[in-house]
């Protein structure tokens, strides 16, 4: 009976195939769906010009960039018919405005990072880095073909806002600090820039979690300020400078195994393009969550032997015992969470769902094979 329905469903999609437009190339898994509701009939000759705020530094590598390419990338599939101009962050709104300017409509668009809202949107958080949670491949299965995306749009549904998984940068580092880390007991008492879900879980630790901003944390590190921070990974922390302040180097980043980007846009924008240019955007917001992830994976590994080898960076590992301590306070930090907000335990359940589901798979197939390669 399965073999049946899946070779009559293979027959229908490749009849499909042949007559298939742009708009349909995307009705599969992780599509939006919701675009096909209320069909618009394209106008050829109207245009639309559109503002993106970014939290970002204007052109900032990579993620700035990434604004940048995705801005382009529109404007080249409609033929010119959507243009955006991206604005970094503080050309035209503050970083951590840009939330507010998208939900206003000051702006249509926004890129940045969900928990940076996680004042407005607790749940948000769990669209950007949930610790010891997913890495990025298992983020996009969740979001894309796991309900995530439906999800992550119910959650921001009152502010006006249609959320798009916008890029991810991968597991990041551990973080810089100025003193070894062998046991619990030498965060007690640590100064570290660390902000999201990470943060709270190293505020139970004991340690003293500090939100700075990404342009302050060198002069911060550097002075005493703080005595550790993260930021990403070796190809921005070594543009940073962070070497220059902070003796040691340690993974893996715990707190950040896969954070995800996002594309904000105004719900009420989006809804009053045609149908085509929905489907570009959406098609662009693909294309740019893997760019961004591919360039990270791509350049970190180079960064890192620079650090190590021409600034003698000492790398450590997190200790296993260190490691499993976190992981506990990390479940409390996300039960707590989860029930203090309906939306928030909502998510959460089918992050675990997911989890479970996908780790069980891993064991088979990733984990195993890393291990095995390297024999």
């Amino acid at each position: 009976m399965l073999r049946r329905e899946f070779i009559k469903k293979i027959g229908i999609g490749t009849a499909a195939i042949g007559g298939a437009s742009a708009m349909g190339v995307l009705s599969g898994c992780g599509s939006d769906n919701s675009v096909k509701s209320e069909e618009k009939q394209a106008d050829f000759s109207k245009s639309y010009t559109w503002k993106m705020a970014t939290t970002w530094p204007p052109h900032f590598p990579i993620l700035g960039e990434g604004a940048d390419n995705f801005a382009q990338w529109v404007e080249e599939m409609s033929s010119g018919r959507l243009k955006i101009k991206v604005y970094g962050g503080g050309e035209l709104v503050p970083p951590l405005q840009v939330f507010d300017a998208v939900n206003q409509g000051t702006v249509q668009m926004g890129h940045g990072t969900p928990s940076y809202w996680a004042g407005k949107v607790p749940a948000s958080q769990f669209f950007a880095s949930v610790p010891f949670g997913f890495n990025a491949q298992s983020f996009n299965s969740w979001i894309y073909c796991g309900g995530g995306i439906e999800l992550w749009r119910e959650a921001y549904a009152d502010f006006n806002l249609k959320p798009f998984a916008g890029g991810n940068t991968g597991v990041q580092m551990g973080g810089w600090f100025n003193k070894e880390v062998k046991s619990i007991k030498d965060l007690k008492g640590l100064k570290m820039r660390m902000p999201g879900l990470g943060g709270k879980v190293l505020a139970k630790a004991g340690a003293n979690a500090i939100l700075v901003a990404g342009g302050e944390i060198y002069t911060a590190l550097d002075r005493g300020v703080i005595d550790a921070t993260e930021w990403i990974g070796p190809y921005h922390d070594l543009m940073m400078g962070f070497y220059k302040a902070a003796k040691y180097y340690y993974y893996p980043g715990w707190h950040e195994p896969g954070p995800g980007l996002e594309i904000l846009v105004n719900k009420e924008a989006f809804d009053s393009l045609p149908q085509d240019l929905q489907f570009i955007i959406e098609a662009a917001t693909f294309k740019s969550n893997m760019q961004i992830l591919s360039e990270f994976e791509a350049k970190n590994n180079e960064a890192l032997q620079i650090l190590i080898k021409k600034h003698k960076v000492k790398l450590r590992r997190f200790p296993d015992t260190l490691l499993k301590k976190l992981k506990g306070i990390s479940r409390e930090v996300l039960e707590e969470l989860a029930a203090k907000d309906p939306v928030c335990r909502k998510v959460y359940d089918s992050f675990l769902d997911f989890q479970k589901n996908i780790y069980s798979w891993n064991r088979l197939t990733e984990e195993i094979y890393q291990t095995f390669k390297y024999l």
